[in-house]
């Protein structure tokens, strides 16, 4: 059964996850974006079928997330190398680093530490305001409609409910529109 895809849904973590979403490709762009980006050396690292990786890596490029940039010609063979777009997902992996060292790290802690070359000090990742630089949280943070929103499948009682948040308006299951 093929997966349903998700570029209609008006959300980008929707449109995100449909590229980035499955745990082999988040392995796969973690080992690139530290410095593994060779086929074979990808398939031994991850223990990943050839066939899995192919389409992956397929897929990624066909999103200008990675380049292959030829290295050998005969038999030809390529680096699989971050383009902007991939190299963005840094910030996203750090992230989810961060969570996962928090709850999954371990008795024995984290299995990698981040030294941040400016400052030279080992950190973690937090998400911060680009204006005054302070943490955002789910306590801390609203979320209002965008140019992009709309109601649709995947936001279906969700756009309702951001837009009666944002203009002081019920929401769908204070209005009776709640189903379960």
């Amino acid at each position: 059964m093929a997966r349903k895809q998700l570029t209609d849904v008006a959300c980008s973590i929707a449109r995100a996850t449909d590229v980035f979403g499955d745990a082999w490709t988040a392995l796969i762009m973690r080992d690139v974006l530290l410095g593994c980006t060779r086929f074979d050396d990808l398939a031994q690292d991850l223990g990943i079928s050839r066939k899995v990786l192919a389409a992956r890596l397929n897929r990624l490029v066909d999103e200008d997330v990675l380049r292959r940039v030829r290295y050998q010609d005969s038999p030809p063979r390529h680096d699989y190398q971050p383009t902007e777009k991939g190299r963005e997902l840094c910030a996203v992996l750090l992230a989810l680093m961060a969570w996962g060292d928090r709850w999954y790290g371990g008795q024995d802690g984290p299995p990698l530490l981040i030294r941040h070359l400016d400052c030279g000090e080992r950190t973690t990742a937090v998400s911060a305001c680009a204006h005054c630089g302070g943490e955002l949280t789910s306590e801390n943070t609203n979320h209002e409609p965008g140019p992009g929103g709309r109601a649709g499948p995947g936001t279906l009682v969700l756009a309702p409910l951001i837009e009666a948040r944002f203009t002081g308006g019920e929401s769908a299951r204070e209005a009776g529109g709640d189903r379960a």
